[in-house]
């Protein structure tokens, strides 16, 4: 008799939605959190807060686990969820929401503390990230290394803080550090000496290094970091001391010694790293490459990238074909990929790319296809590259099929620039609907995202409509630059806008602070000249600050003739 299926355990789902959400496979771990629900499982102290705490998930759906939360009574009685929804709220910059949360929580770790401290620093509030670093000292609950850790970056600014020197608080916290015995481990010794280094001064850091009385390789790593101006036998002469004293370095260390050094220079730290056996260290590989590709040495690149393993050095393989794509060696990037026994994500990327800089857009979609089919996680710069494809065939069938994928992901909804290529690509094929109902769907939109429905507006035939949406763009506060200005005098141009034209044109200037370029005295002159104002681009053309081009004097011409 075969034996029945185990029965569906929280502890199974918490597992399966906790390793898609770290994957960063978000989406999945939603459709499993509803298969959890719809089987009748309830959620446990360990459901929600992998989810929330996933760089991948969308914010708009993850704040619709708030009010599920609350419904099962874990806000109140399972202070892990009620952090993780706190962070979350915090590191969206959604304060108001996590701090009314913060007053509702019975009780509160550290790790709450710590969650709101470090979000305000992240997000350049650097007053309340000292206020709330107050309040936890206040509050008797105890400090952690990530509270030091948390509030010592906000601090790295020569602005007073609640009028108290940011010198003379960053003190303080290390005073505290020394008090609870944290002044000595790796990331606080590191966040102090980062800080005394911005703030107060490197003799002050490297006082707080020799303090220290096991240098980490962080440590080294930070000296040499303070030091990275010197010359590069100082540098090297620190790099022997970490050596002897037993440490040995990591990826970052050579990327402290690549920094700003001269093609000698990298040479040698190229020959030291073989010595000292780090060739095989992808990272480093990584690194190497992208010092020779940023002196502008291509040759040096491509000798280096023939020694590589290109199974062994799957990030080496990526900065190189990168390499290879800003170079326009599209087909060297291609072969290189596609000989990889191992591909990832970034591999996927940027052999698409390549595909589509190159032409080669039939290849691009069925790369993009293999790629779904052996389960590698759709980004932003692939759709933006297959996006970019359907725009230049015109392919409306496509561009959806892009846009029904963009939506199932996690970042679809709140990527800016893969929805403004949205925007241009729906525009452009014709469906100025859809373009605007993508425009109003978007949770971020910039000058950018402007510029395209006023762009798209225009092309279509509709001009008032752009003229109404940029005199909206500017009511929402967005300054429009040169490439707005040119696409709404663009409309009035086809629309016969004269009078609406030359106004923008002339506000130019004095209202948007933009030079014209000559790509906006030519639309303006081809206006005009459309319309039967003559003299009036005659002396536009005249007034230019610069030489007018053969194509201002060929529309002027073509003007003429007309009338």
């Amino acid at each position: 008799m075969p034996n029945p299926d185990p029965p569906l355990s929280p502890s199974l789902f918490n597992s399966l939605i906790a390793s898609r959400a770290r994957a960063g496979r978000a989406a999945d771990a939603f459709s499993l959190l509803a298969r959890m629900l719809a089987a009748g499982v309830a959620p446990t102290a360990f459901t929600f807060a992998p989810i929330l705490s996933s760089p991948s998930v969308c914010p708009r759906r993850a704040a619709q686990l708030h009010p599920l939360i609350l419904k099962r009574g874990l806000l109140h009685s399972d202070p892990y969820s009620a952090t993780a929804l706190l962070g979350f709220f915090a590191r969206h910059g959604r304060f108001g929401e996590a701090l009314d949360l913060f007053g509702e929580m019975p009780a509160r770790s550290v790790v709450t503390w710590n969650c709101l401290v470090s979000s305000f620093a992240q997000h350049g509030r650097v007053e309340d990230a000292v206020l709330w670093f107050r309040e936890l000292v206040r509050s008797g609950d105890g400090l952690s290394e990530g509270s030091l850790v948390a509030v010592l970056p906000a601090l790295v600014s020569p602005d007073p803080v609640h009028g108290i020197n940011a010198q003379e608080h960053g003190k303080s916290v290390h005073a505290k550090s020394i008090k609870h015995n944290l002044n000595t481990t790796v990331f606080v010794s590191t966040s102090l000496v980062d800080f005394y280094n911005k703030c107060v001064g490197r003799r002050d850091a490297l006082k707080v290094l020799e303090e220290v009385p096991h240098k980490s390789t962080a440590c080294w790593n930070a000296l040499l970091s303070i030091k990275s101006d010197s010359d590069f036998p100082t540098l090297f002469m620190i790099l022997r001391d970490m050596l002897r004293s037993g440490i040995s370095p990591n990826e970052f260390t050579f990327s402290s010694l690549l920094k700003g050094s001269s093609l000698l220079d990298v040479h040698q730290i190229h020959s030291l790293v073989t010595k000292l056996g780090y060739d095989g260290n992808d990272y480093v590989s990584s690194a190497i490459i992208s010092s020779y590709v940023s002196l502008g040495f291509v040759s040096d690149v491509l000798a280096y990238g023939v020694t590589l393993d290109p199974d062994s050095c799957n990030v080496s393989m990526n900065v190189l074909a990168g390499a290879y794509n800003r170079a326009h060696m599209y087909q060297e990037t291609k072969e290189l990929l596609l000989h990889q026994q191992t591909s990832d994500n970034i591999s996927w990327s940027i052999l698409i790319t390549a595909c589509a800089r190159n032409g080669d857009y039939a290849e691009a979609f069925g790369l993009f296809r293999q790629m779904r089919i052996l389960g590698h996680h759709f980004d932003n710069y692939v759709a933006v590259s297959l996006l970019s494809i359907c725009t230049k065939v015109n392919s409306l069938v496509l561009g959806r099929l892009v846009h029904g994928v963009i939506i199932k992901t996690s970042y679809g909804c709140s990527d800016t620039r893969t929805n403004n290529m949205l925007l241009d690509m729906y525009a452009k094929c014709g469906r100025i609907e859809d373009c605007l109902k993508a425009f109003e769907e978007m949770e971020d939109r910039n000058v950018i995202s402007w510029t395209a429905v006023i762009s798209g507006l225009a092309l279509n035939g509709f001009s008032r409509k752009a003229l109404a949406w940029f005199k909206a763009m500017e009511e929402a506060a967005v300054k429009p630059d040169k490439v707005a200005i040119l696409a709404v005098l663009s409309a009035c141009r086809h629309g016969g806008l004269v009078q609406e034209g030359m106004e923008i044109f002339k506000r130019m200037e004095a209202e948007y602070s933009t030079e014209a370029g000559m790509e906006h005295y030519i639309c303006v002159v081809d206006m005009l000249c459309k319309c039967g104002h003559l003299k009036q681009a005659d002396s536009v053309i005249r007034g230019m600050p610069f030489r007018p081009s053969t194509i201002i004097w060929r529309t002027f011409l073509q003007g003429c003739n007309t009338y």
